[in-house]
């Protein structure tokens, strides 16, 4: 049996792959809204909340689970730290499945600002005066808040109540948030910036798919800063970035 643990828009195109062999399939995705857009697979569990390293055991153990397909977002990388420890106590295989990043294939540029995490972002806008757009998610508004950075910092998220109540418990004030579902085009992207008057923007490396080509045109034809997030360096072992060679492998390896 194989498990997918999906967090990013590549989810669906795994299953859709993956479904032509098998139907002996169990995912894992941390959302109720990520479990409601695979809802026409053919899978035989979907798990929609978060798991904890213990009940991630229970579930491939009920299951049986003999290859575990990490899928999850690029920067989740407890979900992949704890995926990693339990395959190899399980003795379950591990893949990787990664987007290919954006920002390595870019030359360097002045209006490219590249940081470690979110520790490095109050010496990152040291310089900059004006209003800074954070668009890394609502899970990481926590750690800009209590930066009290000098700049205003509006917030670009999901359009769930749940985020919604999230920043207005974390403090930010309502006319500091912006509740949209992207990836968005460039035209977007620039209007935003434009009305809000948009000196730096925080992003991290979503890959193409996740619409950051989009974000550093508009910035940068519109005179914003870029500050990248760069990506948690893990030694994943066996990792792919193209949906369509890791799902042929696992067809070939496991005999689907």
């Amino acid at each position: 049996m194989i498990a997918f643990i999906l967090g990013t828009s590549e989810g669906r195109e795994i299953l859709s792959l993956i479904n032509e062999y098998t139907d002996k399939i169990v995912v894992s995705t941390a959302t109720k809204y990520g479990g409601e857009l695979l809802k026409n697979f053919k899978i035989l569990h979907i798990n929609d909340k978060p798991l904890n390293e213990e009940e991630f055991k229970e579930l491939f153990k009920k299951f049986n689970i003999k290859v575990l397909v990490d899928a999850s977002h690029p920067y989740a990388q407890e979900v992949s730290k704890t995926s990693i420890k339990i395959c190899k106590y399980m003795n379950i295989d591990y893949i990787r499945y990664e987007r290919e990043g954006y920002f390595n294939k870019v030359s360097e540029d002045k209006n490219i600002i590249k940081i470690n995490g979110y520790e490095d972002l109050k010496e990152a806008l040291k310089n900059i005066e004006g209003n800074v757009l954070n668009t890394t998610g609502s899970n990481n508004v926590g750690n800009i808040m209590k930066l009290n950075l000098k700049n205003r910092v509006i917030h670009r998220i999901l359009p769930s109540v749940q985020v919604l109540q999230k920043l207005i418990d974390s403090g930010v004030d309502i006319g500091d948030i912006i509740a949209i579902k992207g990836p968005f085009g460039y035209e977007i992207n620039s209007g935003i910036i434009k009305e809000f008057k948009i000196k730096a923007l925080i992003t991290k490396d979503s890959g193409i798919e996740g619409g950051i080509k989009e974000k550093v045109e508009a910035c940068i034809n519109n005179g914003a800063k870029i500050i990248v997030i760069n990506k948690p360096k893990i030694n994943y072992g066996q990792a792919f970035n193209n949906v369509h060679r890791m799902i042929d492998a696992i067809v070939k390896k496991y005999k689907l």
